[in-house]
């Protein structure tokens, strides 16, 4: 049963996957746990149904929906990106339980803007980063969070890509989206 998270001042409406996905970008975090958190609150938060890929001081955690990137940097294991790969849902990659419990169901493609609009609607602003290539790329200055769109679902121009079909990604799709402070420098 999912009871989730109900959002302040909307009439007590259930949050839903958009609302993760808006709530992501304003904040910067997931269920609270952001940059500069460790393995263990990550674990805390989503879980441990995740694929851990070690590396040389460093640590690459997939939930399937959510991926978190480590770096020991001279000290303990702590986040250095959070990237939410919205486009995985399509395929059926999971959502967290976690995430599924505090937000509901999510469905397998979600509309920029739809997204776009919760995000105004938390108080934050868009702006366009880089509208030069297939994947459109947004800013979210009051948090730093970058938000990729679909602009051409036929990138190689194969022809062979249905408008109609549900089942697959359409122009103005939201891809993904990415919280990393190597993104915060370039934006100030």
């Amino acid at each position: 049963m999912t009871t989730g998270l109900r959002l302040p001042g909307r009439g007590g409406r259930p949050l839903s996957g958009l609302d993760f996905y808006a709530q992501v970008a304003a904040r910067g975090e997931v269920l609270g746990v952001g940059i500069g958190s460790g393995p263990d609150d990550w674990r805390a938060a989503l879980g441990a149904d995740c694929l851990d890929d070690p590396g040389h001081g460093l640590l690459r955690r997939d939930y399937g929906l959510v991926e978190v990137s480590f770096s020991a940097d001279g000290g303990p294991l702590s986040c250095f990106g959070i990237s939410v790969q919205a486009h995985r849902l399509i395929l059926g990659r999971g959502v967290p339980p976690a995430l599924a419990e505090a937000y509901g169901a999510f469905t397998p493609r979600a509309r920029f803007a739809d997204v776009r609009a919760r995000i105004l609607a938390l108080g934050c602003t868009l702006e366009p980063d880089d509208l030069s290539d297939h994947v459109h790329r947004y800013r979210v200055p009051e948090s730093g969070v970058r938000v990729f769109v679909i602009d051409d679902p036929d990138p190689y121009g194969d022809g062979d890509h249905d408008v109609h079909d549900p089942e697959l990604h359409q122009r103005g799709d939201l891809w993904s989206l990415s919280v990393s402070p190597a993104w915060w420098a370039r934006s100030r």
